[in-house]
Parts: structure tokens; C-alpha cells; sequence
């Protein structure tokens, strides 16, 4: 398993002292009020009937476009899952008969009704979006192997409506009873925009909001997919009149990709490696230049460029998916034989006591989520086995060679569109490490590729009360203000930055929403 996608290509990828015991709320304590606790009003067009599912009760949605495609919201005022002073609405999109992605929505801690829309997607692929909801940017933060969460205080949701999902099918909560897989990036952005539209329409409140869609890890593949779907449909959109004025399609208010960490660009990314283990100019180098460890990685690399390049080339499953095995299984395994922490070299890995992404959390998450009650909470039918990582689909999409596709090449459009685009990573991180995206970032061809060239790198910098703002890493973009195209280096911090620098990580994210400069002193 050592140099396999099972153990290498898997998403592992600041709290306050409140803290909730599970059950997380105790109804008998006079909770503070919601705003806007009674949900609104369904279109009447798309209601169709009521579900009961282990107890909890479902309103049944669809909508004529989307042909196959169902909503399910629990009748739930609020769940109290997490945060239990913002409104929450969570439950399944029916994929297909049979298939079925589970979500769920914070509502901003500020300004829920003007706030910006966020969707944020694990990776892996095959891991659940509630890594992020529960160990880096969600309202709380798992604890006490599983039995209880506590407060986040730098969440994602402080200044955003916040939504998670977990894609593809068999991911998390989502399962299938069909059988029925979704093995590569193209389908599942298919899926995530009929989602969209689908929420959208039975809770318009939040259509108006500019959504930015961020992801993490192999999420640097999901989001330009995304992305580019959401785009070509509301060109569409713009070029046909809607189905009708009893049934509108909703234009999808894309405004930016945020991805953290990502892979994008294989070819640069994967030659990449070898630097990073290598080069003495990253401090975080772990073997030395001359040694024959290196001498053999950076030969590999050749090889497994070669290989993207002829997937590239004819993007085909007969050249991807032997790329992919090449790739993955020989350019991780020497530093995993260190024993280092993949997702973050900073640390040491025992995968018997720290699991196999060597994070204790993923577990503990696993736990929680497997509780009975929490899933009668969330809607989850009893039945359902939740994983933090799937890994029998994480192979699925190993042996479509889904991996080598180079997705930033789908980014042009977009940005010349004025969709922006924030590139993150954090420095310790081997998997998807911030040398290859920085490369990637100022080499692929698109409108502002001659300008981010020619930029400078100018300090990132974080803030906390009563002291001096202290530096956090660097920046390089093109475009005004946050830019619209931007590439941020953040020190201190492995594959997963909201975890590592959650101050520093809400920062960047509340300047990058609202577009503005993201190397500023002033808080």
C-alpha cells in the first residue's frame, strides 16, 4: 500500500473553551433566538409531497429541467448541529433514483441575508466535505475523540453563508442504494450544478449572493470542473430564455474559485516533487541534493512527465491511467519511508495509532457522525455507514486517470469572464505542495498570465487584537485589489491551512470575498 493511491493520494485532505457535550444542544436551556427561523416558502411547482425516513420527516422537491434530479429538505426548523445560534438547513439531493449527496448550510454569523454564498468540497477524491465542517473552517471543531465539539471561532461562517457537500456518491453521509458510481470530475460537476439549481430555486435568498465555490486537495480538480460548468450554463442561460416563468432556472452568481492545496496541473505539480524533497532552497527539503534518493526521484520525474504528457496529449484512459500508477506510486513512497507526515512534514506518522492520513481526527469524526442520534439530527438514514474517505472510489477515479487531467486548462474562460480565481498553499505540505502550484499558477496560459508574471511578491500578513499585524506568508497576483488572479504562499501551514492557520485562513477569505487587497496592514 505504500506508494498506492490507498495511502498516498488520500484527502486528509484555535478553539474557544465553549464546548458542547453530544447531544450538542440541550433542549431544556433557553437558547439564544434565530433570525428567520421559519423556513420559506417553497415555490409551489416544485413541492411534490412529503418523505418520512427513519423518523424524519423530508419536503420532497423537484424541478422540470432537471429531469431525475430531487431535493429533500428536512421540515427540521433547525438542526442545532454545531452552531446552534445560526440557522441550518440540511438534507439530500436526489441524484438519481437510488442516489443520493447529502449537504447541509450555516448561515453567516453576521449578515446571513447579504453575506456571500461559500460551497466547500473536500477531496481525496472519495472524502467527506465534514473534515472541512469539523477539523479546519466549520462553526465547530471536533474534540474528545468524537464525544463532543467546541466553538470555532475562526469559521468560515463568521462573515459567509457556509454550505458543504458531500460529492461524489458513496462520500460521507451520500450513499447509493443502486450500486450506482461516479468514478470522474466531469460527471460530478454535473451533479454539484443540478444541486445548485435545485437549492437555489427552493431558497432563493441565497441566488442573489456571489457563490464562491472552494475546495481543497483533489478539490483542485473538482472546482475548475465546477466552475466551468456553472459558467457554460449560464451562458446558456443568457442565450435561451428560461424553461418558463412558473419554472425559472436560476443564473448561478459565480463569482470566484478559492482552492486550497489543490491538485490542478499534474504535469507541473507531479515534476514538482522532486524539488520539493530535494532542493536546498526549500527549507523543508528531506533528503539531501547529491544523495542517490534524489538522483532516482528527479529521473522518476522525468518518466512521469512523459507520461502526463501523453495524457495530456490524447486524454484517453489507455495513456492516463498508466500515467496515474506511474506517477503516484513512484514519486511519494521514499518520504513516506521516512515516516514523515505526508500532508504536513513537519510531523512525524504512526499510521497504527494516527491513521492511515495520519490525522487522529479523521477517526474521531467518523465517530461522531456514526452516532444515531447525530444522524436523526441531520436527516441520515440509520443504515448509512459514514467514512471519512472512501477509498474504494478514491481507486474508481485512479483507474479513469482522472488524476492526469490538467483542469487548470479550464480556468481561461473564466477569468476572462471576470470570475477570479485564489490559488493557496500552504509550505509543509508534500501531497500537493505550494512549489508546484506557485509554478503551475504562473505558467499556465490565460489572460493574466504575462501580468503575474511580471509581479512582485508583496507580504501577507494576519492580525490579532491588541498586537502589531505579523507576517504570514506572501501573495502574487494580477488584477486589482485581491485580484483576479492570485497565488498565496502561507507559511506555517501544511495541506490544510484552515486547520493549521485558522486566523490567518478567515482573513484571507474575508478580504478575498469581498476583493479586497489581501497584503494590507490594516485589519
Amino acid at each position: 500500500m505504500r506508494n498506492s493511491i490507498g495511502l498516498v493520494w488520500q484527502k486528509a485532505t484555535g478553539v474557544a473553551d465553549v464546548s458542547w457535550p453530544v447531544p450538542f444542544v440541550d433542549e431544556a436551556l433557553d437558547t439564544p433566538a434565530v433570525s428567520d427561523l421559519q423556513p420559506e416558502s417553497a415555490p409551489e411547482w416544485m413541492l411534490k409531497g412529503t418523505e418520512l425516513v427513519d423518523g424524519v420527516l423530508f419536503q420532497k422537491l423537484a424541478h422540470p429541467a432537471f429531469p431525475g434530479y430531487q431535493l429533500r429538505v428536512s421540515t427540521e426548523d433547525r438542526t442545532s448541529f454545531c452552531d446552534p445560534d445560526v440557522k441550518q438547513i440540511s438534507g439530500y439531493v436526489d441524484i438519481r433514483e437510488g442516489a443520493h449527496l447529502w449537504f447541509i448550510l450555516y448561515e453567516s454569523r453576521s449578515s446571513p441575508k447579504t453575506d456571500p454564498l461559500v460551497l466547500w468540497l473536500n477531496g481525496g477524491p472519495g472524502c467527506s466535505s465534514s473534515t472541512g465542517m469539523l477539523f479546519e473552517l466549520g462553526p465547530c471543531n471536533i474534540a474528545d475523540e468524537g464525544e463532543r465539539v467546541k466553538y470555532n471561532e475562526y469559521a468560515w461562517n463568521t462573515k459567509a453563508n457556509l454550505l458543504f457537500l458531500d460529492q461524489p456518491l458513496d462520500v460521507g453521509y451520500s450513499y447509493s442504494d443502486t450500486g450506482e458510481t461516479i468514478d470522474n470530475s466531469v460527471k460530478s460537476a454535473e451533479d454539484v450544478y443540478a444541486f445548485l439549481q435545485l437549492f437555489l430555486t427552493r431558497f432563493p435568498k441565497y441566488a442573489h449572493l456571489p457563490l464562491t465555490v472552494a475546495a481543497e486537495s483533489y478539490g483542485g480538480h473538482y472546482a475548475p470542473h465546477i466552475g466551468a460548468e456553472i459558467h457554460k450554463k449560464n451562458k446558456q442561460l443568457n442565450q435561451q430564455a428560461s424553461l418558463s416563468e412558473f419554472a425559472p432556472i436560476v443564473h448561478v452568481n459565480l463569482a470566484s474559485l478559492m482552492i486550497g492545496n489543490g491538485l490542478t496541473d499534474p504535469q507541473v505539480q507531479f515534476s514538482s516533487v522532486a524539488d520539493y524533497a530535494c532542493s536546498p532552497e526549500n527549507k523543508f527539503h528531506l533528503f539531501e541534493p547529491d544523495s542517490e534518493t534524489c538522483q532516482s526521484l528527479y529521473k522518476r520525474a522525468e518518466m512521469c512527465n512523459t507520461l502526463i504528457e501523453q495524457c495530456y496529449r490524447f486524454n484517453t484512459r489507455l495513456v492516463c491511467v498508466p500515467a496515474a500508477l506511474y506517477c503516484w506510486g513512484s514519486l511519494y513512497g521514499p518520504a513516506q519511508d521516512l515516516g514523515v507526515n505526508l500532508y504536513d512534514v513537519r510531523q512525524q506518522c504512526d499510521h497504527e495509532k494516527d491513521g492511515a492520513l495520519c490525522y487522529p481526527q479523521m477517526n474521531w469524526i467518523e465517530t461522531l457522525m456514526n452516532k444515531p442520534d447525530i444522524k436523526k439530527q441531520l436527516g441520515v438514514p440509520s443504515s448509512v455507514e459514514f467514512q471519512s474517505c472512501n477509498m474504494q472510489l478514491n481507486q474508481q477515479f485512479m483507474m479513469q486517470g482522472d488524476s492526469m487531467v490538467n483542469s487548470a486548462a479550464l480556468l481561461p474562460p473564466l477569468l476572462e469572464d471576470g470570475i477570479r480565481v485564489l490559488i493557496y498553499a500552504g509550505e509543509t505540505d508534500f501531497m500537493c505542495n505550494a512549489i508546484g502550484n506557485h509554478k503551475w499558477v504562473l505558467e499556465f496560459e490565460n489572460p493574466f498570465h504575462e501580468e503575474i508574471q511580471n509581479a512582485t511578491n508583496d507580504p501577507l500578513y494576519t492580525f490579532s487584537k491588541g498586537l502589531k499585524p505579523k507576517r504570514a506568508g506572501w501573495v502574487v497576483k494580477a488584477g486589482d485589489h485581491a485580484g483576479n488572479l492570485t497565488f498565496a504562499w502561507i507559511d506555517n501551514a501544511g495541506h490544510m491551512v484552515p486547520h493549521d492557520q485558522p486566523a490567518v485562513a478567515l482573513n484571507m477569505l474575508n478580504r478575498w470575498l469581498h476583493n479586497k487587497d489581501l497584503t494590507s496592514f490594516k485589519p
